[in-house]
């Protein structure tokens, strides 16, 4: 198992759980909880429980997936064009719980692509992805969200 791949499904939701939940973010509008649970909602998306289609035109994708392959983070304040202004409410009366949901969605991520190692997922901004390109993409997407609540990575 890959550095990336041991951290996803092993460090990611434990670290996330250090965060206080009345802790602010350092940009961005979402909490903490609204973060974890738009986590979850990527996974889904990862492990192909909500189909979505590329947005990105055919031209693009290249170059979207040249910046997933590079070590550049996501700049603060990305723009999800998907997402509304406002974060959305909470799916959970506890943090605890969407941190489960998480993680759920996360070994989901894993056995799907263990069922079949040569499925591809369609991303809806860097098109159509296999294991190691979701990989790469979720990591990223999660070293994002722990900077955005000061959560520091060894």
């Amino acid at each position: 198992m890959s550095e990336k791949q041991n951290f996803l499904r092993n460090e990611f939701t434990r670290l996330l759980a250090t965060i206080d939940p009345v802790l602010l973010p350092l940009w961005g509008k979402m909490n903490a909880q609204q973060m974890v649970e738009h986590m979850a909602d990527s996974f889904q998306i990862a492990n192909g429980k909500d189909p979505k289609d590329c947005v990105t035109p055919p031209e693009h994708i290249e170059k979207m997936q040249a910046f997933l392959m590079s070590d550049k983070p996501f700049r603060e304040n990305t723009k999800n064009p998907q997402m509304a202004d406002e974060p959305a409410d909470v799916r959970y009366e506890d943090i605890n719980d969407s941190l489960g949901e998480l993680q759920g969605e996360i070994d989901d991520f894993f056995d799907v692509f263990e069922q079949d190692k040569h499925k591809i997922i369609t991303n809806p901004f860097y098109g159509d992805l296999d294991f190691d390109k979701w990989v790469l993409l979720l990591y990223k997407h999660s070293l994002h969200h722990l900077r955005q609540f000061g959560v520091a990575v060894v």
